[in-house]
């Protein structure tokens, strides 16, 4: 009777404590480049995403400034209206960003993905990070188009940069709830009409074009619970130096990502199935 020989089992822990933290980091940095590679195959996307918040400024903005049908106070109206239509822009970028998820998972990529080692939630923070980098460009654009056309804005740069933070977090969140509808609805041409449902809701139901204080009873509790508007504050508070409550609109910020990066790792692995 042969004895066969003992096979020594290893048992590989997943990590912990900071080793954890370390994984997480480096799988959403990784992410977040591929996303961010994509750019390479159509580089004027930087540049024709401008074209829209450059006519609401041109066209919108100076024909509502002449109007004088909307009180901004002390504000000139088209100072008023860049930080909402930086906010816009970011969010017409992200709210659509689910259909990429798809489009990944109809070509095979997805799946491959969600066999590495990296769990769901860094997948889903690098390219909720990508589309915040992305949407970063607008803060320059409009920044720069609104200093061409004589509109009083900071030149800080930290609060410039922390307009972008602002943007990357804002563009994030709706990334995520982008890619949380398309765990929900698992298809690109519904993903599409529901966006499209929601996009102008969302706009128009903050303080973007108009301050809260003219909207009727209604609309304000609307505006109250729409992040777009605490981005929209956050950015006038650091671009135009707008009275704000910054910690407040920051701290809905991040809580609304990291909502975001809970609800959308919690429906991504319905869309491979």
């Amino acid at each position: 009777m042969s004895v066969e020989p003992e096979v020594a089992v290893a048992i590989v822990r997943a990590p912990r404590g900071w080793r954890r933290i370390r994984g997480m980091t480096v799988g959403v940095g990784a992410f977040a480049v591929v996303e961010l590679q994509k750019l390479r195959h159509d580089r004027t996307e930087l540049f024709t995403r401008m074209v829209q918040p450059a006519l609401w400024l041109l066209i919108f903005g100076q024909t509502f400034s002449r109007l004088r049908v909307i009180d901004t106070g002390h504000v000139p109206y088209l100072a008023f209206l860049a930080p909402g239509i930086i906010a816009q822009s970011a969010l017409f970028i992200s709210i659509f960003y689910g259909i990429q998820i798809i489009w990944d998972r109809d070509a095979g990529i997805l799946a491959k993905l969600m066999v590495t080692p990296a769990p769901a939630a860094a997948l889903i923070t690098g390219k909720a990070f990508a589309a915040g980098v992305r949407s970063v460009v607008q803060v320059i654009g409009v920044v720069a188009l609104a200093y061409l056309m004589g509109v009083q804005m900071t030149v800080n740069p930290l609060r410039i940069l922390g307009a972008m933070g602002v943007v990357v977090l804002g563009a994030g969140f709706f990334a995520c709830l982008s890619m949380t509808l398309a765990g929900l609805v698992r298809n690109r041409d519904r993903l599409m009409g529901i966006g499209q449902a929601i996009t102008m809701p969302l706009f128009f139901a903050s303080n973007a074009l108009y301050p809260v204080d003219v909207m009727p009873r209604w609309l304000r509790w609307l505006s109250a619970v729409n992040p777009l508007s605490y981005e929209v504050n956050a950015l006038r508070g650091l671009l135009i130096g707008s009275p704000t409550n910054g910690i407040l609109d920051i701290a809905v910020l991040v809580v609304a990502a990291v909502a975001g990066i809970a609800m959308a790792s919690a429906l991504l692995r319905r869309l491979v199935r």
